[in-house]
């Protein structure tokens, strides 16, 4: 009798097993999917070591939605379109192998342009104020007491930049119209973002993979997640579980 159960008992585990990864992949495939920030292109709003949860249900659903981007199909289906001042994440439209994430500032059909590092969009300059500085703990960017900069978009969307330096290649532009079904990217670090000012482009609401939403982990001071024995001097305690804004 106790033979027999041992098998059973084993399957039973199996099966659990097999259901919860079952679960985790339809989870991430539909629903929320993890996102590392590798650089500083979204200081300050998000710092190199923050891990976030992606909503793709916010944008409905494309090839890229899906593990492997196979060839399905084409388009979006359950299309959602993103907001003006959205933090999202997509593909990089030179290669879509590769995520980005930054914020969405140019919707179809607008002209968007940086003049004297202001954002302007259809001519008319996004407000902006100062507030203060900021210092990362990253090593490598962007450095002590930069300026910060909030910027007010029309539909209330409001967020800190940092201006590191006057004059940079992306603190004046030419005007940019963004074609229908495309929108342009912009990182929070100003001075220190590839985005749809240069090489990114204008990115095609195919590429889109979701809408940042929330902060569920954060280590600093450029500590590995692997790490587990430097967690308690260099997590970020107060940025779990914090919305992205």
């Amino acid at each position: 009798m106790s033979e027999d159960k041992k098998p059973s008992a084993l399957w039973e585990n199996i099966k659990v097993i097999i259901q919860a990864l079952l679960l985790a992949m339809v989870i991430r495939t539909v629903f929320f999917q993890p996102f590392t920030i590798p650089s500083g292109s979204m200081m300050p709003t998000l710092l190199v070591g923050d891990y976030i949860f992606v909503n793709k249900f916010s944008y409905g659903y494309s090839k890229y939605s899906l593990p492997f981007s196979p060839d399905l199909f084409e388009g979006r289906i359950f299309a959602s379109e993103p907001e003006r001042g959205d933090i999202a994440v997509f593909r990089f439209p030179p290669n879509p192998k590769i995520d980005y994430i930054k914020r969405v500032v140019g919707l179809p059909g607008d002209r968007i342009q940086m003049i004297d590092g202001a954002l302007f969009i259809n001519g008319q300059p996004v407000p902006r104020v100062e507030d203060g500085t900021f210092t990362s703990d990253y090593r490598l960017d962007p450095g002590a007491d930069v300026p910060m900069l909030r910027e007010t978009l029309e539909n209330g969307v409001s967020y800190e930049t940092l201006d590191q330096a006057q004059n940079t290649r992306g603190d004046n532009t030419r005007e940019f119209i963004v074609p229908e079904g495309h929108y342009f990217m912009m990182g929070d670090n100003r001075d220190n973002s590839l985005d749809s000012r240069f090489d990114v482009g204008f990115v095609p609401a195919e590429n889109l993979v979701g809408k940042a939403s929330l902060i569920f982990f954060s280590l600093g001071n450029d500590t590995s997640f692997r790490e587990i024995w430097k967690w308690p001097t260099n997590m970020r305690w107060d940025r779990l579980f914090k919305a992205v804004e």
